[in-house]
């Protein structure tokens, strides 16, 4: 049970450097920047789903000590292999390759003017180099590339905020905590949870971790989820926090997209907080958050389809091949297209995923396969009409959300899930386990 304190800072900061990818180093200067007066409401909201909710998610993976098929498995196999599978997907397909065009229109193009096919192609080599050593994941990420990321961000912030008039604008928001709910979506942070938290299980079952025992890996998943958890907590709302002080003194053009806002806020409080340094502390900041937590998902997807063809060394190496090319070809869209493709997908995965995560830290005497199973249908039915009011709004599905509580917030099945659990729990039989 003993834990060296080496073994839990080096998994630690793996963990948050997995977790802190290109959306969450943009998305909370904006949002502070918008919430004005209002950022720690924002900051609140943005909490629950970026911070809470991913590492609950993590706590569940400490306790289950699998791979994220067993998330799902309650409901039944098949869902559990669907499930996985679509986020997998997802996975390679949007955040993974979101890493790569944020990185070549922040980091890359404005010193170099480079060709976005270029910067894909280069990144994702090194991402497949980092992947193919994977017993060596934990330890290069968690020793080396992370404190370098959380020196630079703390920099930035600290810098940013002491050298701040402390004064904020009107807040653009109706409802700055619902706004912060929603916008923590975009930081895939609670996909990434069942994600990663594979990655970190397969890791420590290297040798080199020297962590076996069942209970010393719980231990030491827990204490690094909290610590990862504190961490991104910190930098979260230093970021929203600079950007609602420091953003009124810095000119963010509105006409531009939201995307370009985020990385003209963010470049202009780097370089007001750094000097002409800033932007090179940027660049490299934005390449070393993306990079890492491509890696992760890369990793993670290669693991699981792996474990489905009997640890089948080809199978991840083929896995990790074509999850960089899928990287390298939607890499090269552009930053803002990718977050347009990915609003609607996320409405439909993310609570599903959340009911998931929240489940599976509960005792199983409450959380019975048949609680597993009502309150997935009942959030997979009632997040239905948020994806399609988002795809093609109409006046007959508008009839409908009017009678949903808070379906205006695209929030539509949290009640009827809770509703849903707190019932099942009352009726179903004593001792039911199955």
């Amino acid at each position: 049970m003993n834990i060296k304190r080496k073994e839990l800072l080096v998994t630690s900061f793996a963990l948050f450097s997995l977790f802190f990818g290109a959306g969450n180093l943009l998305l909370p200067p904006l949002l502070g920047y918008h919430a004005g007066q209002n950022w720690l409401w924002v900051t609140i909201g943005f909490m629950i789903t970026a911070v809470l909710i991913p590492i609950i998610g993590i706590l569940a993976h400490a306790k289950l000590q699998g791979t994220m098929y067993d998330f799902g498995k309650k409901v039944s196999p098949w869902f559990s292999s669907i499930y996985c599978i679509i986020v997998y997907v997802i996975s390679v397909a949007i955040p993974s390759p979101r890493t790569a065009s944020a990185t070549h229109e922040i980091a890359i193009h404005p010193a170099f003017g480079t060709n976005p096919l270029l910067t894909s192609f280069i990144y994702f080599s090194l991402v497949l180099v980092f992947v193919l050593n994977r017993s060596k994941i934990l330890n290069l990420i968690g020793k080396f590339l992370t404190p370098f990321i959380v020196i630079m961000l703390l920099a930035v912030i600290g810098i940013g905020l002491s050298s701040s008039a402390f004064t904020t604008g009107a807040s653009t928001f109706e409802t700055p905590i619902v706004s912060g709910i929603l916008e923590g979506y975009q930081t895939f942070d609670a996909i990434g949870a069942v994600v990663v938290g594979a990655v970190i299980i397969i890791s420590l079952n290297f040798k080199n971790m020297k962590v076996s025992a069942f209970e010393s890996k719980r231990k030491l998943i827990r204490q690094s989820g909290f610590i990862a958890g504190a961490g991104l907590f910190l930098i979260y709302a230093g970021l929203i926090a600079t950007g609602a002080y420091y953003g009124s003194e810095i000119e963010v053009n509105t006409d531009l997209s939201t995307d370009m806002q985020r990385a003209n806020l963010l470049r202009g409080i780097s370089i007001a907080a750094l000097g002409t340094f800033g932007n090179t502390v940027l660049s490299i900041l934005i390449s070393l958050a993306c990079f890492t937590t491509a890696v992760g998902i890369v990793a993670g997807t290669a693991d699981y389809f792996r474990g489905l063809f009997k640890a089948s060394q080809t199978a991840y190496v083929i896995t990790a091949i074509i999850a960089c090319l899928a990287g390298i070809g939607v890499g090269q869209m552009n930053f803002h297209d990718i977050i347009v493709i990915a609003y609607p997908v996320l409405l439909f995965i993310y609570p599903i995923t959340i009911v998931l995560i929240l489940l599976n830290v509960l005792s199983e005497s409450i959380a019975t396969p048949l609680v597993f199973r009502v309150v997935v249908i009942v959030t997979f039915i009632c997040s239905i009409p948020d994806v399609i009011g988002f795809i093609s709004p109409s006046e007959s599905l508008k009839n409908v959300t009017d009678y949903m509580p808070l379906a205006q917030h695209s929030l539509g099945w949290v009640l009827p899930a809770l509703l849903a659990f707190v019932i099942t729990v009352l009726v179903q039989p004593k001792g039911r386990t199955a």
